[in-house]
């Protein structure tokens, strides 16, 4: 369901969104990895996630003096649906999507590997997938490798599982590194 928004006037903010899935049982997800990083900025900016309009956790700021304001954003819907939350944040807060920033997990994409990209395909990703339908494939994305399942291992149990425990001692410096990149993008 869209949700119709007052909306404020335009200007040169950022919409960052954090892909993941909502609830405590996702919260240490491969899959949730996005928003685990989101978590990195607004504790940079010293600021909390609050309710927007049922669609989404925002939280506003900016990462330094004189910098745009950064809306980070974390859906409260499952990932896969995520291209109706970030149309509706676009529209509320007037950010075209090349002021978009993805951040995700990226299986293509060794472990502890972080790259940025403006445009493309998804790649398989379904919450990429549905942002591309929803909104166009012009936005930039911050992809976090969390490499390949080991063995036969189904990739959907795999993105859905917590990092194991030598990728779990790397992933507050790689998480901070992720941050970093959408501060480069954003300055």
């Amino acid at each position: 369901m869209l949700l119709k928004l007052a909306q404020p006037q335009s200007n040169n903010s950022w919409l960052v969104v954090g892909l993941g899935n909502p609830g405590p049982s996702y919260q240490s997800n491969r899959h949730n990895v996005g928003q685990q990083v989101l978590d990195v900025l607004a504790s940079r900016i010293g600021v909390n996630f609050k309710s927007h309009k049922t669609i989404a956790l925002c939280a506003e700021g900016r990462l330094s003096p004189g910098a745009p304001k950064v809306i980070l954003a974390k859906s409260t819907g499952y990932m896969n649906l995520s291209g109706a939350p970030v149309s509706a944040l676009m529209k509320y807060y007037s950010v075209p999507i090349e002021r978009v920033i993805v951040v995700h997990d990226e299986l293509d994409i060794p472990f502890g590997d972080i790259r940025t990209k403006l445009s493309g395909g998804h790649a398989g990703h379904n919450g990429l997938r549905d942002i591309i339908s929803k909104c166009s494939a012009e936005f930039h994305r911050i992809r976090f490798g969390i490499g390949r399942p080991p063995g036969r291992q189904e990739v959907a149990d795999f993105v859905l599982e917590d990092f194991g425990s030598s990728e779990r001692k790397e992933l507050p410096v790689l998480l901070e590194l992720a941050a970093d990149q959408v501060e480069n993008l954003v300055a």
